[in-house]
């Protein structure tokens, strides 16, 4: 990032608000300057952060935790997983994605005031305030990846996080920059998200009112800057759930020596973005669904998002992650493979877990009788059906057909397929090969009450509520009910640990291991609760009716690695990077 000469290929975007989408216009190398008079390439460098977005696509990251493994066995997470994660070899690496990302939207803040965005002056000002909007509201995000991927403890037990990138770099600046503390980094990313705020809407709207800062400007007029059109584009409601993210990351344990009011933070920033959505009475069983058509993909007109969704990427049509995660029989890869460990994990329908043998019913003999909905729904068991022609598919050990426990290189290694974020009614036979639209959701509003209720929980226990209108219990009986967990009996597990702070987290952090699976945060979240990162990956081996839990994978994790490495190359290059502890 040193010269300013920029390099703006496919990295420089032009926003339609005909598309759902970010259509790519190719520059040709421009000096910083030429952007005054060239509205499209300024743009071209704050558009360049939405396209770094790692949740633009799917990292199946649960492959290195006790939730998955993958069939690939080049795979990245898996080696990582294995014994191969080093400062040199970092599947997860944030720092150049993230750090690009930033010195890009700090070009941007470097020309925005001084380029040419309308004839008219309060157009110009309109269109200046919403992008550096997003820009700052964008910063703050890779600020949080690069906290959540690098930050961590020194040698000495300091907690840093990363140098403060807060000017455009030039060849004349000095690279060689301490890491700050990660409390100066978390306190730029809120200053951040506050600037976001300040300038965008809370939402792109055609009929909103104009504000008070731009009186005397038409409401046309302000919506040619503000209206739906923009819809998809950072807005103030975004930043706050970006907010709550970044308050749970810092109040985890790994990041936090038992200061509550940390917690207190994380709670209240994501009441205020539930508040906005009506607390936690419009929650429905087709947000579990949200990846298809009962969950409304396919009517989504361009920008809108269903119920469930925050912020999401583009819509688009494939095949590609049912290629990938399909079993054999289906043509499929059968990459990701569920655990054994995150199937027992799913309680019985009637909201005991399995290991309570007196009150859950559960049956070892019939293991997925009786059990919590959403097990059906996310894993493919022995025996579920799949795919357009909805084939019962056979993954037991003794099966007759390639989706059998170790067939071939595309069975499945644990007795279990991926059935959650796939369309059932793709068909990938080579005679009549179909798609469907997917999407990738940048934040789920489940996320958010999943954030709340732990946050709320430490902060305040199980049923205080800290002022608002609910309580870390009631978020939880609200998620379990619209499982379909506990309907039928008053769910008398939740009740009988309801003023049990200790057992209430462990069924938070259940919650979110089942709701979020396969969204990429388990890897994370077992990070930042110091939580044991080498459970043994286990599957299940059917023979004869007999089920017989096997040992599939073993994970090779050191305890310093809940904190991620800073590059080794950056290490070498400046001397001021001080590295994590136990990298190398």
């Amino acid at each position: 990032m040193k010269k300013i000469v920029l390099i703006c290929l496919s990295a420089l975007f032009v926003f339609s608000s005909c598309k759902d989408m970010f259509e790519p216009e190719i520059e040709n190398n421009l000096e910083l300057k030429n952007a005054y008079d060239n509205a499209a390439y300024a743009q071209g460098l704050l558009l360049n952060g939405y396209t770094r977005l790692p949740t633009n696509s799917w990292s199946f990251n649960d492959v290195a935790t006790d939730n998955a493994v993958s069939n690939d066995r080049n795979n990245g997470f898996l080696k990582m997983a294995t014994g191969q994660w080093t400062a040199m070899n970092n599947p997860v690496d944030q720092w150049r994605n993230s750090r690009s990302a930033i010195q890009y939207l700090n070009q941007f803040f470097a020309v925005s005031d001084s380029v040419d965005w309308a004839r008219e002056p309060i157009i110009r000002t309109m269109f200046n305030d919403r992008m550096k909007g997003e820009a700052y509201g964008l910063r703050a995000l890779f600020m949080f990846y690069l906290l959540q991927s690098h930050g961590g403890k020194t040698e000495s037990g300091e907690l840093l996080g990363v140098p403060l990138l807060q000017e455009n770099e030039t060849v004349a600046s000095d690279f060689n920059q301490p890491r700050a503390t990660f409390d100066a980094c978390l306190q730029q990313l809120y200053s951040d998200l506050d600037k976001a705020e300040e300038l965008l809407p809370l939402d792109y709207k055609d009929d909103s009112p104009v504000p008070a800062k731009y009186t005397g400007t038409s409401a046309d007029d302000y919506h040619r800057v503000f209206g739906a059109s923009f819809m998809g584009r950072m807005t103030a409601r975004i930043a706050k759930g970006i907010r709550v993210r970044a308050a749970l990351l810092a109040a985890s344990p790994a990041y936090n020596t038992g200061n509550v009011t940390k917690w207190e933070q994380a709670a209240n920033f994501a009441a205020e973005v539930l508040d906005l959505r009506g607390g936690i009475t419009n929650m429905t069983s087709n947000d579990l669904v949200w990846y298809n058509s009962t969950g409304g993909i396919d009517g989504l007109a361009a920008g809108a998002n269903p119920t469930e969704i925050l912020w999401r990427g583009n819509v688009g049509t494939s095949n590609d992650l049912e290629r990938d995660n399909f079993p054999p029989t289906l043509n499929g890869n059968g990459r990701v493979n569920p655990s054994q460990n995150l199937v027992n994990a799913f309680p019985m329908a009637n909201g005991y877990p399995i290991t309570d043998l007196t009150n859950s019913g559960f049956n070892a003999s019939s293991p997925y009788n009786g059990r919590d909905p959403r097990l059906n729904l996310y894993i493919l068991i022995n025996g579920g059906t799949a795919g357009t022609s909805n084939t019962p598919i056979n993954t037991s050990a003794d099966g007759t057909t390639n989706d059998g426990l170790n067939k071939v290189e595309t069975s499945t290694r644990t007795g279990y397929y991926l059935k959650k974020l796939l369309r059932q009614d793709v068909n990938l036979n080579p005679t009549s090969t179909t798609t469907q639209k997917h999407f990738n959701p940048h934040i789920r509003y489940t996320e958010i009450y999943l954030a709340y209720a732990e946050a709320a929980n430490e902060a305040w226990g199980p049923l205080a509520t800290g002022g608002h209108s609910y309580s870390a219990y009631d978020v939880i009986k609200a998620i379990r009910r619209r499982a379909g967990v506990g309907v039928s009996n008053g769910d008398p597990y939740l009740e009988s640990i309801k003023s049990d702070k200790n057992a209430m987290r462990e069924l938070i952090r259940n919650e979110r291991r089942l709701e979020l699976c396969f969204e990429g945060f388990r890897f994370w979240d077992l990070r930042r609760w110091n939580a044991n990162l080498n459970e043994e990956v286990k599957g299940v081996s059917i023979s004869g009716g007999n089920f017989n839990t096997i040992n599939v994978e073993n994970r090779a994790y050191q305890s310093y690695m809940i904190y991620g490495p800073i590059p080794y190359s950056e290490t070498l290059k400046y001397n001021n990077l001080v590295q994590n502890a136990g990298w190398r």
